[in-house]
């Protein structure tokens, strides 16, 4: 109960903007109601900041992240896994050229501009997977710093923003199909939530357009790649923290100053113990690195709404081949709709445009070569395979 009340006033809010941004996005379906959320939760924050939220704030970022999550699985309701297989194998030589031209682009960036290892990798795995999702699971085996992680989240959501407002239009001018512009944002947006956005403002463009489906089938598929690319940077970061340990094994062993005396060598060592209970300290309260590595971990790489998002899907293939008619799972696609609607203005609430744009330009910049050149490689993929 105590959670409840803790939670109301943060989804009431974001309820209160998602109403008239539903609206308006039936009313004018060019831009669609998660894109009016996310400028008017962003148009919101810039004069009611966090600090200023009280008890609001934990209910907002509750909707900014399992709101959207909840959405995600009652899509899966209108979903058939025959649809599933044929959409997603389809994308699968896109999804890995798409995938593997991200990580090539940030290693080259991290080279060119001379960027910190770690938040290089997040912005090459959040740009190339699943945004935040992708973040999140790989922080913890990289054992990134906060800053970091924050700070590759906003780079990643600022390009999200911007595709969800522009690749629409761009399909438009492209000529793409429904099915196209599926692929497209599915394999081109890096976060889920602006895939969604993208997806059902080109249905609203194109009435009777159902690419919003096709992208969530997309994006889900691309979202598998957390397991493989983290178990990689897992057993990187298990190499590399065993050769430190070699070499610091080896640097014990060596020829000291022996020659010093007793004293000196005992002296050495008061010191490095009193540096180590120092940065013990310092590690408790500070906590901008784990304090261990952290291993490979299922639960931690696949998202459990992926696995819900597919339960929902097995439930509607059996339902149908059972004869029951797909409309009866209307409702519950209409509420998803809604439901990402809601989790946009969250989004926009917590995202601070002034502070991100002057957060670091080298980031920046790396995101912006990492998200052209997957836009890039999506649709040159999609026309050399014939689909577009």
């Amino acid at each position: 109960m105590n959670v409840v009340k803790q939670l109301a006033p943060g989804i009431g809010i974001c309820l209160l903007i998602a109403l008239p941004c539903w609206f308006l996005g039936e009313a004018l379906p060019i831009v669609g109601g998660p894109v009016f959320a996310i400028l008017a939760g962003m148009g919101i924050a810039a004069f009611w900041s966090q600090p200023k939220r009280g008890n609001t704030q934990a209910g907002i970022s509750f909707t900014g992240k399992k709101v959207l999550q909840w959405a995600v699985i009652l899509l899966g309701f209108g979903l058939n896994l025959a649809q599933i297989a044929r959409v997603g194998a389809e994308s699968l030589p896109i999804i890995a050229s798409t995938i593997a031209t991200a990580l090539i682009a940030a290693f080259i960036m991290h080279r060119l501009l001379h960027t910190d290892a770690a938040i290089a990798t997040l912005v090459g795995v959040g740009s190339s997977i699943c945004g935040g999702s992708a973040i999140a699971a790989t922080a913890p085996v990289i054992r990134a710093k906060d800053e970091d992680v924050a700070q590759a989240i906003s780079v990643i959501f600022l390009f999200n923003v911007i595709a969800a407002l522009i690749f629409p239009t761009l399909g438009n001018l492209l000529g793409m199909s429904n099915e196209g512009f599926g692929l497209f944002a599915g394999t081109a947006v890096n976060d889920t939530s602006s895939v969604t956005a993208a997806a059902a403002a080109w249905d609203g463009m194109h009435p009777g357009a159902n690419s919003l489906d096709d992208a969530t089938i997309v994006k889900l598929t691309r979202t598998l790649a957390i397991i493989p690319i983290t178990l990689v940077l897992s057993i990187f970061v298990a190499k590399r923290d065993g050769k430190a340990s070699a070499a610091a094994d080896g640097a014990k062993a060596a020829p000291g100053a022996a020659a010093a005396g007793e004293q000196h060598a005992m002296s050495q060592k008061s010191a490095v113990e009193e540096r180590a209970a120092k940065r013990e300290e310092g590690a408790g309260q500070n906590a901008k690195r784990a304090d261990a590595p952290q291993g490979f971990s299922l639960k931690r790489a696949l998202p459990s709404f992926i696995i819900f998002f597919l339960a929902a899907s097995v439930v509607t293939t059996v339902a149908v081949a059972c004869g029951v008619d797909a409309s009866a799972f209307s409702p519950l696609k209409t509420l998803s709709k809604f439901f990402i609607v809601m989790a946009m203005a969250a989004i926009g609430l917590n995202t601070d445009i002034v502070k991100l744009v002057k957060s670091g330009g080298k980031p920046l910049l790396m995101g912006l070569v990492c998200w052209v050149c997957i836009a890039a490689v999506s649709l040159g993929m999609q026309h050399l395979l014939g689909l577009w």
